[in-house]
């Protein structure tokens, strides 16, 4: 009887250490400029960055092909990590790399935005199990008043889906925004707090950042004023174009929480503006100074934040959100198409039809969907020839397929 009580409180013990463990993750994000290209003369450079930040977490932009990705992940980050699945989209695409000792990857997909899409990731730690989503965007770039309504087209598509998760999400939107200014409407629709998909600045410095030496510390682009035969932008340290932005929830206590004064430029020590980071002072050693300076045309921006700073999300619940979004057949159709979803367990789900600029277009499916597979009918009889997305959310995940039409 004494060993089984030492057995059921070991057990107990061990349980009750895993729901209050308490994990310090560092998220970084970084614009690697046309990645393959010159990789072999530049892998080495990264991994010296890499190794010296050593992140849990990275996503990247500009980066070419799957094939570029296993690169990337093989010559430069190494076993330790696992790369999401790779969505190849209409122009440079994203990718994303996380320890698999630290995390698993639950969803990939992504939001039909133009020149680029944005893709998301979803993820929960295997100790705290909190659950996090990462969306990883390449808005477009350019400061003329086309590129700035280009730009806001781009977040108010993001803000379309985000303000439809669910209250207290962990979602997290970064990547290389080349926004110029906090007033700039694409930024303002971002943290607009009208509805609940908004995010937050963690280090709130709102102003006017291009060229104003007042944000010298913050700013992302460029490390170079000499032109590289990498074709990367020259123009010296000067503008903040490379954000991580949190949601509500991660700014808030407990479960996934931003861990304050742990956001920074990698590399920038406020003392380089409208310089090259190769001039002294150096801001970290000079071996990692020339590095930065010939890889990208970009610095790496690094944030932390704790997990399970209070308590997590059963494991249950994660394979309660388990589903799967299937292709429609035929595609492309006229004049019907089939849509089916899978769930494993019982739950809310809500099936939307966009157009390709993302305005919502109609409802195909909204309430109790059962466990298995649900199909659902679609007509072209109001729909155009053209291409459009729908999109499955439940309630902490949304997948997305493109459709099209043929008349």
């Amino acid at each position: 009887m004494r060993i089984k009580s030492i057995i059921i409180l070991s057990i107990l013990f061990v349980l009750s250490s895993l729901c209050l463990s308490q994990d310090r993750i560092k998220i970084a994000t970084y614009n690697i400029l046309n990645y393959p290209n010159f990789a072999n003369e530049k892998n080495p450079d990264f991994q010296r960055i890499l190794n010296d930040i050593n992140p849990d977490i990275i996503t990247v932009q500009e980066i070419l092909s799957q094939s570029a990705v296993n690169l990337f992940k093989d010559d430069v980050l190494g076993s330790e990590y696992s790369a999401a699945t790779f969505v190849n989209g209409p122009d440079t695409d994203n990718a994303l790399f996380y320890k698999d000792s630290l995390f698993t990857l639950n969803n990939v997909d992504f939001l039909p935005t133009s020149p680029r899409y944005i893709t998301f990731y979803e993820l929960y730690n295997n100790f705290t199990l909190d659950t996090l989503i990462i969306y990883v965007a390449h808005f477009k770039a350019g400061n003329s008043p086309q590129d700035e309504a280009n730009r806001l087209n781009e977040a108010s598509i993001f803000r379309i889906f985000s303000d439809m998760l669910p209250e207290n999400s962990n979602f997290m939107f970064v990547g290389d925004l080349n926004l110029y200014r906090a007033t700039e409407p694409a930024y303002e629709k971002l943290l607009n707090q009208s509805t609940q998909g908004y995010v937050l600045d963690p280090i709130n410095r709102s102003g006017s950042w291009h060229n104003n030496s007042g944000y010298a510390d913050i700013h992302t682009q460029s490390p170079r004023t000499a032109q590289l035969p990498d074709g990367g932008s020259n123009g010296g340290m000067d503008d903040r174009f490379d954000f991580i932005l949190i949601s509500q929830a991660v700014k808030d206590s407990g479960g996934i929480e931003y861990i304050e004064d742990t956001y920074f430029t990698y590399g920038n020590d406020g003392q380089h503006f409208n310089q090259q980071i190769i001039n002294p002072p150096y801001p970290i050693s000079l071996e990692i100074a020339f590095a930065l300076h010939d890889v990208s045309d970009h610095l790496p921006v690094v944030a932390e934040f704790y997990f399970g700073k209070v308590s997590s999300v059963e494991p249950t619940d994660i394979s309660n959100l388990s589903f799967q979004l299937y292709q429609n057949y035929p595609n492309p159709f006229n004049p019907v198409t089939k849509i089916k979803f899978e769930v494993q367990n019982t739950t809310e789900a809500k099936l939307v039809l966009y157009d390709i600029l993302g305005r919502k277009l109609k409802t195909l499916f909204e309430g109790e969907a059962e466990a298995g597979i649900t199909e659902i009918t679609l007509s072209a009889d109001d729909l155009n020839s053209g291409v459009y997305f729908y999109s499955l959310i439940t309630a902490n995940q949304i997948s997305s397929k493109k459709l099209i039409v043929l008349k």
